[in-house]
């Protein structure tokens, strides 16, 4: 069976040649009810570009890959509020609110803040409590968040 390295390596030259990154690569699912989600990142994405996208992903991978069994297929944008699996997506959120389900010992702990830094292994978030360096490893869960702001009413 493909593994999700294997469509990374699969589809990732076809999207550095659309001057895109492959921001993500997601299998979940069981049976027919399987979701390969695709997350592309770079200037110029749109609907209709993500329609083209997924066309030629698709085709790669009914050529290429040995998926076994059936699939759909989602291509997307990281989102407003996204997941941060891997160190570079810490690394591009560096100013940005996160939320985080860390693993404390025999416990789970939840951090709220801004990632002020990340690095190789970690990353460091400026909370209500001050800073804290959280490794990588500890992560169980992790997502930016987006925050609405009210614009102030006009005349005020």
């Amino acid at each position: 069976m493909t593994t999700t390295a294997d469509i990374w390596e699969l589809i990732e030259p076809y999207l550095a040649a659309e001057h895109l990154v492959l921001d993500d690569i997601e299998l979940t699912g069981l049976g027919g009810g399987r979701v390969l989600r695709v997350a592309v990142d770079g200037e110029g994405v749109d609907v209709d570009r993500l329609a083209e996208l997924s066309r030629g992903i698709s085709r790669l991978l009914d050529n290429e890959a040995s998926l076994e069994g059936s699939y759909q297929l989602e291509v997307t944008t990281p989102g407003l509020e996204r997941k941060l699996r891997r160190p570079e997506h810490f690394q591009k959120s560096v100013g940005r609110e996160v939320v985080a389900k860390v693993a404390a010992g025999d416990t789970n702990r939840t951090i709220r803040g801004v990632i002020a830094d990340a690095g190789a292994s970690s990353f460091t978030v400026d909370g209500d409590s001050g800073p804290e360096v959280v490794s990588y490893e500890s992560v169980l869960k992790a997502k930016t968040v987006f925050r609405w702001e009210k614009s102030p009413k006009p005349g005020h």
